[in-house]
Parts: C-alpha cells; sequence; structure tokens
C-alpha cells in the first residue's frame, strides 16, 4: 500500500533569505511548495483533524521559521523546514519541498531549490 500525499502550493510569506549584503537586511518574498506523503487512510475513515497531518498547523509553522530565520542559501532554508515538517507530525514519511525567491534575479519569475527527504534520512 501507498501513501497518500497533503499538497500546499505557494505559500507566501517573506524573510531574510541571501548572501548580499541588501537580502542580509531587507526581508524578501519567499514561496514554498510542498508535497507531504503520509498515511490518511484513519483521517478518511474518521472524519476527525486528529487523525491526519494538519496543514494549516504546519504551514503555520513554516511562515513563522521563514520570518525569524536569517539563513543565507535557500538550501538551507529547505532542509530546516523539512525538518520541521517531521517533527511537527509524526505521521509524515516523506516530503518534497520547494523554496523560491520571486524577486532574486531580474529576468526570471523565481529562483529556488527543490529537496525531497524521507524520515529516514532526515537530519
Amino acid at each position: 500500500m501507498g501513501l497518500d500525499r497533503v499538497h500546499i502550493r505557494d505559500l507566501s510569506t517573506v524573510g531574510i533569505v541571501g548572501i548580499k549584503p541588501d537580502e542580509r537586511v531587507t526581508p524578501q518574498e519567499i514561496l514554498i511548495n510542498v508535497t507531504i506523503w503520509a498515511d490518511l487512510m484513519a483521517a478518511a475513515a474518521s472524519d476527525r483533524i486528529d487523525d491526519t497531518v494538519n496543514y494549516r498547523t504546519i504551514a503555520k509553522a513554516m511562515i513563522e521559521h521563514v520570518r525569524n530565520g536569517k539563513p543565507e542559501l535557500v538550501e538551507r532554508l529547505a532542509e530546516e523546514l523539512a525538518q520541521l515538517s517531521f517533527d511537527a507530525d509524526a505521521r509524515i514519511e516523506e516530503i518534497e519541498l520547494t523554496v523560491e525567491k520571486p524577486a532574486a534575479l531580474r529576468h526570471a519569475r523565481a529562483v529556488g531549490v527543490t529537496i525531497r527527504r524521507t524520515r529516514d534520512t532526515a537530519s
């Protein structure tokens, strides 16, 4: 039996991410896209929020982390957000996460990274 997926698309927040001097002091928009793999059968049967991965809780934690953290690299931020998700809910078995900076390049819609982690390989 395979795992089910929970998606969070285009979660927008602001934070300090970057290596340039202005990026270290000026918050910029950060977009996050997440796919979470978990077994959702219990929630489907019970219709209770306590039996599923609460995407609202995960999203709020990610927003707070981006606003309060100050990593230099989006790679670091993506890794932190993946670990935060694993720590938030033991039902999460795998996560794919994309972090983008829309204003990073003048002629591009956005730049970013995508990582995929399993609970077994998370740091």
